[in-house]
């Protein structure tokens, strides 16, 4: 199997960008997989991924400027309940499902994450309103990584 350096190269340069320990492709019958050893993290056996960081899954477009104390923190926030890719509308060019500063039912939907070709809704946990959207459409998405701020 002829490898292509090129590919093996972009794959890496994507787990730096989006702090994945590991990323695998496949076209045909050609696999590629690329991964870093990741820190000791205390986890469940199943568990192969840690947590992001904060910080680096939020970017600041996306945040509500807000003065003072009252800042939207990730305490509130509703988390990934896996590891997947997010789309914060249901297809290309469609509304998203939520906006900041929109309220929400508790059971509305938020966003998608797409994992293994299934898309999972996630839902508002109760009424509120949306504080940030801590994730870019079609960013790749830790498990337990703040992914939306209702209060």
């Amino acid at each position: 199997m002829q490898v292509d350096v090129d590919l093996v190269r972009q794959l890496a340069e994507l787990l730096d960008t989006t702090q994945l320990t590991e990323i695998e492709v496949e076209d045909g019958d050609r696999k590629i997989r690329v991964a870093r050893k990741a820190a000791a993290v205390n986890a469940a056996p199943a568990m192969h991924y840690a947590p992001a960081p904060a910080a680096a899954a939020a970017p600041a477009a996306q945040q509500v400027d807000v003065a003072g104390p009252s800042a939207p923190s990730d305490a509130n926030a509703v988390r990934s309940p896996m590891v997947g890719t997010v789309y914060l509308a249901a297809e290309p060019g469609a509304k998203p499902f939520s906006s900041v500063g929109q309220s929400v039912a508790a059971g509305d939907t938020l966003l998608i994450v797409e994992a293994m070709k299934v898309m999972n809704p996630i839902t508002a946990p109760s009424a509120g309103v949306v504080k940030a959207i801590l994730v870019d459409n079609g960013q790749p998405v830790e498990f337990d990584q703040p992914l939306v701020v209702v209060e």
